[in-house]
C-alpha cells in the first residue's frame, strides 16, 4: 500500500506498506517506526466521499486500499488539554523537530544524471575497488540534499551526528570513499560542516527561528554560546501556528491575562490559550532571556503545577509528573542499596544522616526523598545555595532565598535536627531568589516541578549539582539518554548490576 503522508506543510513523506494493517493503532505504530515520530498523534485521511476533504480516520476500513494521504496531528495529554495542533506549528523543517535523529541516516536520492553517475561509479567499486572522481557539481548536490535533509532534524548538528551522516553517504555509495583517510569519510565531515555554515545562512534569511534566535546583533563581536536544544527538547523554538500571527498571539496573551486574574478562571481555556502562544513565549524566553519577573508578569499563568507540567509535555512531548515518579521509583531500591554500601565502607559518611531518616520511618514517600537528596552526597556536591529547609514558622524568607538561583525550598514546623523533615509542611520552587511555585505536595514532587521550571524557563543546571541534575534527566526520566558524562554512565551501570 502506497502512503502520502503530511507531516508539516513542508515535510511531506511517501511510505510504502506490504499491506494495509488491521487497524488504525498498528497504522500508527508502523508510521512510528518509518517515519520515526515521537509523540501522542491522531491520523486524518482524504476521504473520497467527500471531494476528498481531510477527515478523522478512526476506522481502518474508511481508509481507500491502495493508495491514500493522509495527515499527521500532534496532540498533548489529556490530563492537560484536550486541544490539538497542526504537527506545523511546533514543528517545521527548519526548526526543532518532532522526529528524532534516524539511526542509521537515511541517504536521500540525489536528482537523476547524479544517481546515474554513482551507479556506475559503485559498480566500478565493487569490480576492482575503483573510487570516482568526483566533480564540483555532483559534490555540490550531494552536500546540498544532505544539508537539506539535516536541517530537517536541527539546523546545528553535532559532532556525532555530522560523522552519523558521512558514515551512511559512504556505506550507500562506496564509491564516494576517501582512499587517504582510516575511515573512508573523514574529510566528507569537514565538508558537511561547511556546508551547513552556508545553509543556516539560507535558514537565517527565511526567517527560521532557531537559527535567527542566534544571529548577531550589530555591533557585537564576541562569540555567544549557540542557542539550541541542550537537554533533549523536541519543540525547543518553534515556528508560529499556521494561519497566525504575532497580532493574533499577543491577543491571545492579552485575553489569557484576564483569565487568570478571574476568581474562578476557565482551566480549560487557559489550557487552550497557553497551547496556542507556545511559540510566541518560547521566543521570548530564548530570545530575550529576560529577568523571571518580566517572564512571571507577562505570562503568570504558567506558573502553577497545572502549567508547567503542560509546557513541559509540549516542549519533550513527555509526562513530567509520570516520567519522573515512575523512573524513580524504580531504581530507588538499587540507590538506597548503594548508598549503604557507601556508608557502611566510609566512603560517603554524610549520607549516614540521609539513610538514618528511614531508620525512624521507613515509608515510600521517605524512600523516594532519601534516594533524591543523597544523589548531591553521593557525588560530593555542594547543594548550600539549591535545596533549603526552613521553619515555616520561624525564618525571614528573603534571608533564606538570598544567592539562590534556582533551587528548591523546603518547610518544617519547629526544630530539624534530621537530614529532611519526616513530615514536610510546604515545598517551594525558587527562581532568582523569587518562589515561582509553592505549597506543592511533597519532595520528591518538588524535584519534578524543579525539572519542568528549569525546561520551560531554558535555565542551566546548577553547576555546583550538575551530576545530580544530569542523572535526573537522562537515568530517571529517560531524556536524551545516548550522552552521559563518564560520572553518571559509570553511576547508571552500578545500578544495573544492583538490580541483575
Amino acid at each position: 500500500m502506497l502512503l502520502r503522508v503530511i507531516i508539516s506543510p513542508q515535510e511531506i513523506r511517501r511510505v510504502t506498506l506490504q499491506s494495509l494493517p488491521e487497524s488504525v493503532e498498528k497504522l500508527c505504530a508502523a508510521l512510528r517506526t518509518s517515519l520515526g515520530l515521537q509523540g501522542n498523534f491522531i491520523l486524518q485521511f482524504e476521504d473520497p466521499d467527500f471531494g476528498n476533504e481531510l477527515c478523522n480516520l478512526t476506522d481502518i476500513k474508511d481508509l481507500p486500499t491502495d493508495r491514500a494521504t493522509l495527515k499527521v496531528l500532534f496532540t498533548f495529554s489529556d490530563s492537560v488539554s484536550h486541544s490539538t495542533l497542526d504537527s506545523a506549528s511546533l514543528s517545521s523543517p527548519t526548526t526543532t523537530s518532532s522526529v528524532d535523529w534516524p539511526g542509521p541516516f537515511v541517504i536521500p536520492d540525489f536528482s537523476h544524471d547524479v544517481e546515474l553517475q554513482l551507479r556506475a561509479a559503485n559498480d566500478s567499486h565493487a569490480r576492482d575497488g575503483t573510487v570516482i572522481v568526483i566533480s564540483k557539481g555532483v559534490k555540490s548536490e550531494i552536500l546540498d540534499k544532505l544539508a537539506d535533509m539535516i536541517s530537517k532534524y536541527t539546523p546545528y548538528p553535532s559532532k556525532d551526528q555530522y560523522e552519523s551522516v558521512a558514515k551512511a553517504l559512504v556505506a550507500e555509495h562506496p564509491c564516494l570513499e576517501e582512499p587517504g583517510s582510516a575511515k573512508g569519510w573523514y574529510c566528507w565531515v569537514f565538508s558537511l560542516k561547511f556546508k551547513m555554515g552556508n545553509y543556516r545562512q539560507k535558514l537565517m534569511a527565511a526567517g527560521c527561528p532557531a537559527v535567527v534566535v542566534n544571529k548577531r546583533k550589530h555591533g557585537q563581536t564576541s562569540c555567544k554560546a549557540v542557542k539550541k536544544s541542550k537537554k533533549g527538547e523536541i519543540h525547543y523554538l518553534p515556528n508560529l501556528p499556521e494561519g497566525q500571527s504575532a497580532v493574533t498571539l499577543e491577543e491571545n496573551r492579552k485575553t489569557m491575562l484576564l483569565e487568570v486574574q478571574k476568581c474562578d478562571p476557565d482551566l480549560q481555556l487557559l489550557d487552550e490559550l497557553m497551547t496556542a502562544t507556545f511559540s510566541q513565549r518560547r521566543k521570548e524566553i530564548i530570545g530575550d532571556e529576560p529577568l523571571i519577573s518580566v517572564v512571571r508578569d507577562r505570562w503568570p499563568a504558567l506558573f502553577n503545577e497545572r502549567q508547567i507540567s503542560g509546557e513541559f509535555n509540549r516542549l519533550v512531548t513527555t509526562d513530567l509528573l509520570q516520567s519522573f515518579l515512575n523512573g524513580l521509583d524504580a531504581l530507588v531500591p538499587s540507590l538506597l542499596e548503594l548508598y549503604k554500601v557507601a556508608v557502611s565502607s566510609s566512603r560517603r559518611l554524610s549520607l549516614s544522616s540521609v539513610m538514618q531518616c528511614l531508620d525512624k520511618e521507613d515509608t515510600n514517600q521517605n524512600r523516594r526523598t532519601a534516594a533524591l537528596l543523597g544523589l548531591p552526597r553521593f557525588f560530593s556536591e555542594d547543594t548550600s545555595d539549591i535545596i533549603k529547609m526552613c521553619d515555616v514558622h520561624g525564618e525571614t524568607l528573603d534571608v533564606i532565598m538570598k544567592g539562590m538561583r534556582v533551587g528548591l525550598l523546603i518547610g518544617h514546623e519547629g526544630v530539624l535536627n534530621d537530614a529532611f523533615p519526616l513530615d514536610v509542611s510546604n515545598v517551594a520552587v525558587v527562581v532568582e531568589e523569587t518562589i515561582v511555585l509553592h505549597n506543592l505536595r511533597d519532595i520528591p514532587t518538588g524535584f519534578a516541578l524543579l525539572m519542568g521550571t528549569i525546561y520551560c524557563l531554558n535555565l542551566e543546571y546548577p553547576r555546583s549539582m550538575r551530576y545530580s541534575f544530569e542523572f535526573l534527566q537522562k537515568v530517571i526520566m529517560k531524556i536524551k539518554t545516548d550522552h552521559c558524562s563518564a560520572k553518571i554512565h559509570g553511576l547508571r551501570n552500578k545500578l544495573l548490576r544492583y538490580k541483575l
